[in-house]
């Protein structure tokens, strides 16, 4: 029997899709769980797994077009090829037919060794710092939580500690099997126009654009800007990124330091967490910082939920993860859902500086410009002025101006500043 694959609903609040791209053609063999198209939605551009193994057999829905969830936008034949019955061209799925769930693949997990019973005396303590969730993981798969490194506050171990324990994140991803070319996405790298030409906007780029005007409509944008020695953060950084690599499976790069500081800041300074609802103020109980990721085909911002629980480990773990599943397209729709606050870094491609657009609903984010070194003046204990190198970056602030004062960005930038020039915390 043919198995039909259909859009599927990527959040409760999405009822259509777009196809981008088509990664098999009709004739072509698929594997279950073998990405088989590529979607875009108004929250999320998704790779999308085959519901079954056996011959693409029709492509229903060409690429560009829109239909809703539940739509059937192919079937795939059994694995000789057999003929199926034709289905109507983009007939829409039953209401009953949900679309074919498909787990993504469980990396093996590492062996361990019984907990012993010299380990008895870590009970108490493993008890205090994991919730019963993460307990009863570890005794699923007869884990020792002391062999566990906890990324919540305290050294508390979440979920995903325990889950990138079982993955094994220090090993190295298995690349995935090259995919044959698929037809460019109008407007992106990966098309480049003739001038002259006139290019349709990609479904991402459409999107960006609705938003980044709303934005502007909405919020009263104001920007202010500090300059922070960063000397201390780049000697710290350079001293131990190796060791931290071996140590902990992950690159150190120098957002987390950037976002650890937004956060303390931000519980000292709740308003700029906050955000406008009709003639209200909603004021956060956690923050949630969303971490603006380039892409190839745009700009998408996904979210470090309850960021205000983690430590530096746990978000420079948290970033980068967020960071890759965004470029390979694996992130979920509730991923780029419910941000409080953003941190976006131009710096990255070299610029000194950027006048960020707000990521709606926040009231504020913070542009990260690129670490440059230059010759400032030092003032030491005594009051004697010298010339020195310096490790420098500016850093802006764009915010909305109907519920955060002027005075009170500054402050906020001045705190910030402060954190990052006087860094003492533990890295991990």
């Amino acid at each position: 029997m043919p198995t039909d694959i259909v859009m599927p609903q990527m959040g409760e609040s999405i009822f259509e899709g777009t196809i981008t791209k088509w990664l098999k053609k009709p004739g072509d063999k698929v594997q279950r769980d073998e990405p088989l198209f590529e979607i875009s939605t108004d929250k999320v551009d998704a790779e999308i797994p085959a519901p079954a193994s056996g011959v693409l057999q029709d492509i229903k829905v060409a690429e560009g077009a829109t239909v809703q969830v539940n739509t059937v936008v192919g079937t795939i034949s059994d694995g000789d090829g057999a003929a199926a019955k034709p289905a109507a061209p983009s007939a829409p799925a039953k209401k009953e037919a949900a679309p074919t769930k498909v787990s993504a693949p469980v990396a093996e997990p590492k062996a361990v060794a019984p907990v012993s019973q010299a380990q008895t005396s870590h009970e108490e303590d493993d008890h205090a710092r994991s919730s019963p969730l993460v307990r009863k993981i570890a005794r699923e798969h007869n884990i020792n939580l002391a062999q566990v490194t906890g990324t919540g506050l305290g050294g508390r171990i979440t979920k995903q500690d325990i889950t990138a324990f079982l993955e094994g994140t220090a090993a190295p991803a298995t690349p995935a099997a090259p995919a044959p070319s698929p037809k460019p996405d109008a407007g992106s790298p990966a098309a480049p126009a003739i001038p002259g030409d006139l290019v349709p906007m990609s479904h991402i780029r459409k999107i960006i654009a609705h938003r980044m005007i709303e934005s502007r409509r909405t919020s009263a944008h104001v920007h202010c800007m500090f300059e922070v020695d960063l000397t201390r953060i780049v000697q710290l950084r350079n001293k131990n990124k190796a060791a931290f690599e071996k140590r902990n499976g992950a690159r150190l790069t120098f957002m987390p330091f950037f976002t650890r500081a937004a956060i303390i800041t931000l519980q000292q300074f709740p308003i700029v967490n906050a955000s406008i609802e009709g003639e209200s103020i909603r004021y956060h109980r956690h923050v949630n910082v969303g971490i603006a990721v380039a892409l190839d085909w745009g700009l998408i911002v996904p979210v470090l939920k309850n960021a205000d629980e983690l430590n530096f480990l746990g978000l420079q773990r948290s970033i980068s993860d967020l960071g890759e599943r965004a470029r390979n397209k694996k992130l979920k729709p509730e991923e780029v859902e419910g941000s409080t606050f953003t941190i976006t870094n131009p710096g990255q491609f070299g610029a000194v500086f950027g006048l960020p657009i707000i990521n709606q609903p926040n009231s504020a984010i913070m542009g990260v410009g690129g670490i440059t070194k230059a010759p400032v003046v030092v003032t030491d204990d005594d009051g004697n002025d010298s010339i020195a190198i310096r490790s420098l970056v500016h850093l802006t602030l764009g915010y909305d101006h109907r519920i955060i004062d002027g005075a009170v960005a500054d402050q906020f930038m001045a705190e910030v500043k402060k954190t990052l020039e006087n860094w003492s915390e533990e890295i991990g």
